[in-house]
């Protein structure tokens, strides 16, 4: 192999580790992070980058899932009625998206992730207790899995960044519990989105599959590390790291002109 190739595939592999721990610290797959750095680092369009990051996202979902349901687990029946929900609409809305313009499609990336960091640093000063009055029925969970799963076929992202503040804020789940059940939404959506995008040749698995062995090295160690840290200070820390992700997907393509 060629020094260059060896570089390549090492800064992958780092890559992925970052992602993979950021992804277990906050319920997520990390794609947020990598769908930005494969279009604008990497330059791949839109649809690709989303596609590529989901060859990564599957596996570190899966173990990150395992770990958290450990700790928290949650009603089997619930989430299986949630996954079920978020992949049929994570099915009909990838077809959707594989056949979008790719500018189109990076410009409404952008505003989702815009508006979701907007809306969560402006309710990051707000009273966090042990435990939050739910104002729906526990009944109506499943539905959130018709939200979280049309973010996850058009974005490749989102089901979580979504589904998260819905459990927290509406049904009075604790964070890291909220965060098992995004878990129990986005992972089977991941895998039926990576296989959409897979089809329509919309996934670079040489970037990928690397990606995803870097991340496994290290999502374990980003869910221990959610557990142990303030609910606080995990919801601040998450906000940020969305703002600052959203700006530079925003301005990067102004300042490359």
């Amino acid at each position: 192999m060629h020094l260059p190739a060896i570089v390549d595939l090492l800064t992958m592999l780092m890559l992925g580790a970052a992602l993979g721990f950021f992804g277990g610290l906050f319920g997520i797959g990390g794609g947020i992070i990598a769908i930005p750095f494969l279009g604008l680092v990497l330059g791949m369009e839109q649809a690709l980058a989303q596609g590529t990051s989901l060859a990564m996202m599957v596996p570190i979902l899966v173990v990150g899932w395992w770990r958290y349901t450990r700790r928290h687990p949650v009603p089997w029946r619930t989430a299986i009625q949630i996954g079920l929900l978020a992949s049929v609409t994570t099915l009909l809305v990838a077809y959707l998206a594989t056949s979008l313009n790719p500018n189109v499609l990076r410009t409404v990336f952008s505003i989702f992730l815009l508006g979701l960091a907007l809306r969560m640093l402006a309710g990051r000063k707000k009273p966090v207790s042990e435990e939050t009055a739910s104002r729906l029925s526990p009944r109506l969970m499943p539905a959130v899995g018709i939200l979280g799963g049309a973010c996850m076929g058009l974005l490749g992202v989102g089901g979580g960044l979504v589904a998260t503040p819905i459990f927290t804020s509406l049904f009075g789940q604790r964070q890291t519990v909220a965060q098992s059940l995004s878990l129990a939404l986005v992972t089977p959506c991941s895998l039926v989105a990576l296989i959409t995008y897979g089809s329509a040749r919309h996934v670079d698995w040489s970037v990928g599959l690397p990606l995803a062995i870097g991340g496994l090295l290290t999502v374990s160690a980003g869910v221990a590390l959610a557990h142990r840290l303030p609910e606080r200070t995990m919801k601040t820390t998450f906000a940020w790291m969305i703002l600052g992700t959203s700006i530079w997907l925003l301005l990067k393509p102004i300042l490359q002109k």
